[in-house]
């Protein structure tokens, strides 16, 4: 069985709806744009995964506190300290740098060994 032949696998990107991105932060404020959506969208037993180089990014630290909230299991990608999010999260990924280029190289790849192992599980 391939990828293509099996169960899809329900996800959402927080960051692709440019109407809800745009209208929440004109309208509301920024910090609450991630949050606002898990607290709609969001099941328990749901996965949230936050991305933020420094781990202080506002709206992702906000996200990952409304989906405990909720139940949802969170992880989270980060630079080596881990900023604020350091412990905030069920699982936290710290890429070993402070270089945001690196990171961010680093998140790419974890996130696509996790992806692919993922994947895996659901074929087996």
């Amino acid at each position: 069985m391939t990828s293509h032949e099996r169960k899809p696998i329900p996800s959402i990107a927080l960051t692709t709806d440019s109407s809800f991105l745009t209208a929440w932060s004109n309208d509301t404020d920024f910090e609450s744009v991630f949050s606002r959506q898990v607290q709609g969208l969001g099941k328990e037993g749901d996965v949230l995964v936050g991305i933020s180089t420094s781990g202080n990014s506002e709206n992702v630290i906000a996200a990952i506190k409304q989906a405990k909230f909720k139940g949802l299991k969170t992880v989270v990608f980060t630079g080596i300290s881990g900023g604020r999010m350091n412990g905030l999260a069920d699982v936290t990924i710290y890429v070993p740098s402070e270089d945001t280029q690196r990171i961010q190289e680093g998140h790419i790849m974890t996130g696509q060994i996790l992806c692919g192992l993922i994947e895996d599980d659901f074929l087996s």
